[in-house]
């Protein structure tokens, strides 16, 4: 649910992107990579959408950076969720720890323990089996398959690269200073839902139900942090899920390997009702660790801890 809401405001989007491609505003990433943007504030103590469209167009561009090398990287993701009563009192807790993966271009992940226990037997074998199908599922591609598969994935990217954009016209953005994020400096921005706002995306619909801060790395110009909060019930799909006020996530990045951001920590709090059932009510957090690089064959083979 948490990853969710992390999409809706800033969408994975910026892998295979070429150094002279063009973006929304006729600029080649290249050239918008060579100057920073002007950050200083109108009279009114808030960043015009100009200046936001330009600072998220940089950070996009180095995201696309990223994307290509998180790729290489494979890790430990521990979750622990927190069922709650109507009082909010945890009922129950269970915890899950994956093995994240990158298998030609697709995420996947293998869950490797419960409640802190190893899988063992059947568990763990169809864990193994799950992962080998897809391997052997993309070793297997044809050609028609492969050139339909990136031509989804492009579209996905320029969806994203147009998100950015709507992001800019859809909050009025304060530039609250500068405070260290994991010991590095970073821009802190409070954004609140623009009255007007007018979607051009139908993903864009989400975003005035939210407000929140994000941190800017000054250095990388990657997102250091983000914490979002639901301003407003969020209906997903044919009322399939309402999402409620107060619903919150934080998730924090960090900078690994000295090549490469990657997430450290995530946070939630949820509200939510699915369908005609009952609602639910929980948190918990996400941490991940032991970063990796990897290569993707016939088996998944680590190329060397991180040091």
């Amino acid at each position: 649910m948490a990853a969710l809401f992390l999409l809706l405001i800033f969408p994975a989007v910026y892998s295979g992107a070429g150094d002279a491609q063009e973006t929304a505003g006729g600029e080649s990433h290249s050239a918008l990579a060579t100057s920073l943007p002007d950050l200083s504030p109108g009279p009114d103590g808030k960043l015009s959408a100009d200046q936001m469209h330009r600072l998220f167009q940089l950070v996009a561009e180095k995201d696309i950076q990223n994307q290509k090398q998180a790729r290489d990287y494979t890790y430990i993701a521990r979750e622990v969720e927190n069922k709650l009563d109507g009082r909010g009192q945890t009922k129950s807790t269970e915890v899950k720890t994956y093995e994240v993966l990158e298998i030609y271009g697709e995420q996947v992940q293998r869950l490797i323990e419960k409640d802190d226990k190893p899988l063992e037997g059947k568990d763990a074998a169809k864990e193994e089996e799950k992962i080998q199908k897809i391997i052997d599922k993309r070793k297997h591609e044809s050609e028609k398959e492969r050139q339909k598969r990136e031509e989804k994935e492009e579209k996905e990217r320029e969806d994203g690269r147009k998100f950015v954009r709507e992001v800019a016209d859809a909050y009025d953005f304060t530039l609250l200073g500068s405070e260290p994020v994991g010991g590095r400096e970073a821009w802190v921005f409070q954004g609140e839902p623009r009255p007007g706002f007018e979607p051009r995306m139908k993903e864009s619909r989400f975003l005035i139900k939210f407000h929140g801060r994000v941190w800017i790395d000054k250095t990388d110009l990657q997102m250091a942090r983000l914490d979002v909060e639901a301003v407003d019930t969020v209906s997903l799909g044919w009322v399939l899920a309402r999402v409620h006020k107060g619903t919150r996530f934080m998730i924090e990045q960090t900078r690994v390997n000295d090549e490469v951001w990657l997430p450290r920590l995530l946070t939630f709090k949820v509200d939510a009702r699915l369908a005609l059932l009952k609602g639910f009510k929980l948190d918990g957090e996400e941490t991940f660790r032991d970063y990796r690089k990897f290569r993707t064959s016939s088996k998944i083979v680590g190329m060397g801890e991180v040091q």
